[in-house]
């Protein structure tokens, strides 16, 4: 049997791309061109060593022998010369994704791996007024955290041996196809975290193919952010339009036809709020009073209860709403309604006697 072929660094580390693709691992040279793009754990891993030596890295995970198993010797190129190794070559490569730093600065988005990495963030860099807003909730915050404990016992069934070598995670909601089963959620005051606010949102969730829905308390009006969207989804825009009803109810008509000359069809009439909740963390921070949302009619302004966003934005929002005043909305509204803020079974059967289009929990 011939003797391997002894390999120089340099000769090994023009091998460093996907088209053509070589690594080192306890001395060996292996072509990995073709199964990187077969590898489990994805193509990433093994690029990020291409031209190199990737032994440490892959003996922290696989037997030895798991290489020579899986590859054919044709695939074993030779040895390393190791008389040939410098500084530079055996470096490590920089690290893909670095720890997240939490500081005063945002890390790079790729750093960001979970809704929780958001939110870790999102405490330290937004301003405080900003955070006391998104992160409070109601005095001692017994519901919020109830809510949170329920959600995390609602667990997924799986089932095994199906072949899912196929996957689609389309649905349709209210009549629209999405990419994926989820929307967004209508928040207040989205330009306190970027300049762009709801419009940003709204071009994001055009390019992955869900629904945003508009909160009534945006920073920017509805016909602000439908336009921020390409022409090609104007005549139907990915949105839904949250409702918050006036106590002048012709304010709500005007808005309500503005909503539908936009091309949007559902609307999410939010009831769980006739009166707002003392939201402590919010109050106790004075808020900058330039902050207004233009389609609520609510002001900001420091009081002597405090400077709660959530309070004084809600101002304007009809106490008297009742279940009849949905006659009201469907005489001003021929679109679909959706129910935000059912809290017991008893109103979720009401709504389906009402025979509204679905339900917020």
């Amino acid at each position: 049997m011939a003797e391997p072929k002894l390999l120089s660094t340099e000769e090994i580390a023009k091998h460093n791309t996907a088209k053509d693709l070589w690594i080192v691992v306890d001395g060996q040279v292996w072509d990995m061109t073709e199964f990187a793009p077969e590898h489990p754990g994805g193509i990433g891993i093994i690029l990020q060593y291409a031209g190199h030596d990737a032994s440490q890295s892959y003996n922290e995970l696989h037997a030895p022998s798991l290489l020579p198993k899986t590859l054919t010797t044709s695939k074993l190129i030779g040895t390393l010369d190791t008389s040939t190794i410098s500084d530079s070559w055996a470096k490590p490569p920089p690290q893909k994704n670095p720890k997240v730093q939490l500081k005063n600065e945002k890390p790079p988005l790729d750093t960001l791996i979970s809704t929780h990495d958001f939110e870790a963030v999102a405490e330290k860099t937004l301003a405080p007024k900003t955070w006391a807003f998104y992160s409070s909730a109601a005095t001692d915050l017994v519901t919020h955290k109830a809510n949170q404990s329920f959600f995390d016992r609602i667990w997924f069934r799986p089932r095994i041996l199906r072949d899912v070598r196929t996957r689609d995670t389309r649905a349709r909601i209210m009549g629209r196809d999405i990419e994926m089963p989820v929307f967004v959620s209508p928040a207040a005051l989205a330009r306190l975290v970027h300049p762009e606010g709801e419009k940003a949102i709204a071009r994001a969730c055009h390019a992955k193919g869900i629904m945003q829905c508009v909160s009534t308390n945006a920073s920017f009006t509805i016909d602000e952010i439908a336009s921020a969207l390409p022409p090609s989804s104007q005549s139907s825009p990915p949105l839904f339009f949250q409702l918050y009803v006036n106590k002048n109810r012709a304010q709500s008509e005007r808005l309500l036809r503005t909503v539908w000359d936009l091309g949007i069809r559902t609307i999410f009439l939010t009831v769980d709020s006739p009166i707002a909740g003392k939201r402590e963390a919010d109050e106790r921070v004075r808020m900058e009073e330039d902050q207004a949302a233009p389609m609520g009619q609510g002001r900001p302004v420091n009081d002597k209860k405090g400077g709660g966003l959530g309070r004084i934005t809600g101002s304007f929002i009809d106490a008297g709403l009742c279940w009849e005043d949905l006659g009201w909305l469907r005489r001003h509204w021929k679109g679909k309604v959706v129910i935000k803020g059912i809290m017991c079974a008893e109103d979720a059967r009401r709504a389906v006697e009402w025979k509204v289009d679905g339900i917020v929990l």
